[in-house]
Formats: structure tokens, C-alpha cells, sequence
């Protein structure tokens, strides 16, 4: 008696592992659920969904949503998507949000804007209720020299078509950055920009820079203008210091120059003195070889020396009488 209870005991235990392991391998609740929602999904689409390493919740229960929102999405589509790695539950509320907004959007459209790295839902979300940039402060230089600093708010409306592919909040701001500095760099002063700011936005807007992005813009509105420095003065200031430095650098040049000149010409000065130093010192020796030689009598020298000593006799009346003049002159 005791082995045939042990044995029942057993059985009942095998039994109650048994239905453990099926209950927790296939999600009869989710499918008990989906039932009662009008969806039809089988028990063994379900075990597929194990075996397939897909989590049968995040599919099932979208499609769930998605037949009650009235959307034509069968179990293939959503388990292919979780397959590629998306969010299956973001397609299906953007593709409801599309619908209630009366935005055409199919889920293969959907699924690629979700698998591209967007948020579809937000996406949608902002097609129906646009999205305010505020770009950070630009600063432009009109004609006249003085700085304006502009901040701009662009008013975006998501492009469900171009958003695969499409440029992002960056490129908006950098061409609307850009469409600023050019309208305030056009302006002949800066009084004219701060007297009508909308013609920046006139000028951007005028410009396209939606084309190729992800958005549409709607509107370009100006912010705050203020004034900055006053960079044509400042510059006009460095280019005078920049301008004197040189006529200094020039200057000092040329005073070099005139100092070399000046020790070039000393040094031909004492070169000159020297020569003649050597020149006469070989007059004497000139001389007495043109005595010994016969070539110069002595009454030759003689004369010679007469009129040396003549030339020094007039040249010494010469300088003395230089003073005696001058002072002359002072009485």
C-alpha cells in the first residue's frame, strides 16, 4: 500500500513539473488574452515565437493594440521587425498617432524611420505639433565695422518622408546660422538691421534651408538682436600699430645701414692714411737712390728742399691766420 502511494505521489509530481515547464514555455495566458481581444494567434505560432528567441509579449500585445486601433498589421510584420532589432511597440503607437492625425504612414515606412535610428512617435508627434529651435547666439559684422549678435527661434515641422535619410536639428541650425551672418554682413550699418530684424528672417526663409533635412521649416523669428563691439575701429587700431611697427622696423634698418656705411667708410679712411703713410716713407729711400744713381744732382735736392720747406712756410701762414680772421670777424 505504501509503494503504490509513493508511486502515485511520483506520478503527481512529474505531472505538476510537466505542466510547470509548459506553462512557462508557452505563454498560454498571452494566448488565452489575444483570443479574447479578437486576435487570432496560434499556440503554436507562440512556441515558434520561443524557439525563435522572440518574447512573444513584445509582439503580441502590439497587436493586440494595433487590431483594436483598426490598423491592417499582421503577426509577421511586427515579429520580422523585433527580429531586425526595433521597437515594436513605438512603430505601433506612431502608426496609430499617424492615423488619428490623418498623416499617411504605412508600416514599412515606419519600421524603416524606426530601424534608421529615429523616433518614429516623435516623429509623428511633431508633424502635429511643430517643434521650436532655438539656435545659440550668432555673431555678424555689418558694413560699417560694428558687431551684432542675433538669436533666432526656427519653428520645425517633421517631414515624415525625408526622414530616412534626411539632415537633423544640427544642419538646420548651422544654415540658419549661417543665413544670419550673411543678411547682417550684407547690411550697409547696423542701424538698418536693428531697425527691421525680419529681414533676417525674410532673407533665411527666402533661402530654402529645409531642403534635404528631416524637417520643414514654418517660420524664422528673431529673438534678440544686441550690439557688439566696435570691430572696424578695432581693426583700423591694429593695422595703425601694425603699420608703425614697421615704419619702425624700416627705420631702424636704415640706421644700421648708415652705421655700417659710416665704419666702412673710417675703415677706407685708415686704410688710405695708411698707404700714404708707406708711401712716404719710401721717399726718402726714392731719394737716395736716385743720388746714388745720378738720376737727381744735389742742387736739385736743394731746390727740392726750398720748395718743401716753402709750401710748409705758406700753409703754417695759413692756419695761423684762420683764428686771427675769425676773430676778426667776432670784434
Amino acid at each position: 500500500m505504501s509503494g503504490l502511494l509513493l508511486s502515485y505521489g511520483l506520478l503527481f509530481a512529474a505531472i505538476l513539473i510537466f505542466l510547470s515547464m509548459f506553462f512557462s514555455f508557452v505563454p498560454v495566458g498571452l494566448w488565452i488574452s489575444a483570443a479574447a481581444a479578437g486576435v487570432k494567434v496560434g499556440i503554436f505560432n507562440l512556441i515558434g515565437m520561443r524557439l525563435r528567441r522572440v518574447v512573444p509579449t513584445r509582439v503580441v500585445n502590439p497587436l493586440i493594440k494595433a487590431t483594436k486601433a483598426g490598423l491592417l498589421v499582421n503577426i509577421n510584420q511586427l515579429e520580422a521587425h523585433f527580429l531586425a532589432g526595433g521597437n515594436v511597440d513605438k512603430v505601433v503607437n506612431a502608426l496609430i498617432a499617424a492615423q488619428r492625425a490623418e498623416i499617411p504612414l504605412v508600416f514599412e515606412r515606419a519600421a524603416a524611420i524606426d530601424l534608421a535610428g529615429r523616433d518614429v512617435l516623435e516623429a509623428v508627434q511633431m508633424s502635429v505639433n511643430p517643434k521650436v529651435i532655438e539656435t545659440p547666439l550668432v555673431a555678424a559684422i555689418a558694413k560699417d565695422g560694428i558687431e551684432l549678435k542675433a538669436k533666432a527661434r526656427v519653428t520645425v515641422r517633421a517631414n515624415i518622408e525625408r526622414l530616412v535619410g534626411g539632415a537633423g536639428e544640427q544642419t538646420i541650425i548651422a544654415r540658419v546660422g549661417e543665413g544670419i551672418v550673411t543678411t547682417i554682413g550684407s547690411a550697409n550699418t547696423h542701424k538698418e538691421v536693428l531697425e527691421n530684424p525680419d529681414r533676417i528672417s525674410k532673407t533665411v526663409l527666402s533661402k530654402g534651408l529645409d531642403s534635404g533635412t528631416a524637417f520643414e521649416i514654418l517660420s524664422i523669428d528673431i529673438a534678440d538682436v544686441d550690439v557688439g563691439r566696435n570691430i572696424g575701429a578695432q581693426l583700423q587700431t591694429d593695422q595703425a600699430e601694425a603699420d608703425k611697427r614697421i615704419a619702425q622696423a624700416k627705420a631702424e634698418e636704415r640706421r644700421a645701414m648708415a652705421v655700417a656705411r659710416e665704419q666702412e667708410m673710417k675703415a677706407a679712411v685708415v686704410e688710405m692714411r695708411a698707404r700714404v703713410v708707406e708711401a712716404e716713407a719710401e721717399v726718402p729711400k726714392a731719394l737716395a737712390q736716385a743720388l746714388r744713381e745720378g738720376k737727381l744732382g744735389v742742387m736739385d735736392y736743394y731746390n727740392m728742399q726750398n720748395v718743401i720747406s716753402d709750401t710748409q712756410m705758406r700753409g703754417s701762414i695759413a692756419n695761423t691766420g684762420k683764428p686771427e680772421a675769425a676773430t676778426g670777424e667776432s670784434k
